[in-house]
């Protein structure tokens, strides 16, 4: 058992983090407040690679499959702004989309839109929907056949790039009597008709990431956009097998989580040393310095988690006790105790928006909701270790 990084690992690392330190906080408070895309900071982003290096090379991307790279790298890039990370790592949803779905023919068409370092385009997935948030079986979105054509019908929720992306990955069921067996996955490319963006939301946190409903009214999308193809051939996949297989990707909002909770320690326990109350700095009061150690710690073993779900991933290996949801579970939840004690350590200058730190305990109390709540994966976990002990 071995936790030192590769040289590749600590050059990767150190890519992230100068941009995130150079190019993301200091503009991290602007996004925030205007809650406008940052397209600046995606643009120099997709000059670096930093939108593009888990893609194939032959896709146009840098090959970097590594995951525990990857959630390294995406600790570094959320400890800038979770806002602006999302902006830059939400199309990764679509991108995994068609990665796990689609088609060869289906990834070269698609997946080297989004590895272009002069031109990034963004994507989304279309899941959510305003009555199946967590029970996703209860998908109204349909996609009926009409020759050679699917026309879709419903309704998208909480969508990330939803109606400004130049590619949706849309879930819709085919068949309702087949339940989960009748869900397929379908790619509406930007500018087809009867597809529109409804209401943009206006959110607690993660401000910097464009949220919006994504309706469909009589979608008419080729029959070659049908991720994995038809059903009985060669390449298809169903919809449940796509999402099955999204679920690897949890750790990677795990790590994102990572990251905004070190940002709030590290910022609390530099304040904790300066900051000097009766004659001393704050830090050798018990009960700050026992808020600080705590906050170590559960960094420490969050990371750990995040590491050994990366670890199943990378060898194939199945998530036998719900590694991936324990992963994104707990991190989400140190997240969240982190900045709120970081506030507490900060007394009323925490409250203020002055001060970052209130802004982490707003970006990171998504993390308990989205790809999955913490009482999903509480469920989740609690059925695996049912059934494996």
């Amino acid at each position: 058992m071995d936790f030192a990084l590769t040289d590749e690992q600590k050059e990767f690392q150190k890519l992230a983090r100068d941009f995130a330190r150079n190019e993301i906080r200091p503009v991290a408070h602007i996004y925030d407040d205007t809650e406008e895309v940052p397209w600046d900071v995606i643009k120099k982003a997709a000059k670096l690679g930093l939108t593009s290096y888990r893609y194939p090379v032959e896709y146009g991307g840098l090959g970097i499959s590594d995951p525990i790279t990857s959630l390294i790298m995406t600790e570094e890039i959320y400890w800038g702004c979770a806002g602006i990370g999302t902006a830059i790592n939400g199309t990764g949803l679509a991108a995994t989309g068609i990665m796990v779905a689609g088609t060869e023919e289906q990834k070269k068409r698609f997946i080297p839109q989004f590895c272009d370092p002069d031109n990034p385009r963004l994507g989304a997935m279309g899941l959510t929907e305003p009555s199946a948030g967590s029970d996703v079986s209860a998908m109204a979105t349909t996609a009926v056949r009409d020759g050679n054509e699917y026309v879709l019908n419903g309704t998208k929720q909480f969508i990330t790039n939803g109606g400004i992306a130049d590619v949706h990955v849309i879930f819709a069921q085919t068949d309702k009597e087949k339940g989960w067996n009748g869900v397929a996955a379908f790619v509406v490319e930007k500018g087809t008709p009867g597809l529109k963006m409804g209401k943009k939301e206006i959110k607690m946190g993660v401000r910097a990431s464009h949220t919006a409903q994504v309706i469909l009214e009589d979608c008419r999308i080729p029959l070659e956009n049908r991720l994995g193809g038809e059903p009985g051939e060669p390449t298809h996949i169903s919809g449940l097998a796509a999402l099955k297989m999204l679920e690897r990707t949890r750790p990677s909002v795990g790590a994102a989580a990572l990251g905004i909770a070190r940002a709030a320690y590290e910022y609390s326990l530099e304040y904790a040393k300066e900051r000097k109350q009766f004659g001393k700095p704050i830090i050798k009061n018990q009960a700050i310095a026992f808020k600080l150690a705590d906050m170590a710690t559960e960094i420490e073993a969050s990371r750990l988690l995040l590491w050994k779900a990366g670890w199943l991933v990378k060898n194939n290996q199945p998530f036998a006790r719900g590694e991936g949801s324990m992963s994104k579970l707990y991190a989400g939840d140190v997240a969240v105790k982190t900045a709120t004690e970081a506030i507490q350590i900060l007394g009323g200058y925490g409250y203020s928006r002055e001060y970052p730190v209130e802004k982490w305990l707003r970006d990171a109390k998504i993390y308990q909701i989205w790809e999955g709540t913490a009482e999903i994966q509480r469920l989740v976990i609690s059925r695996m270790i049912e059934q494996n002990g």
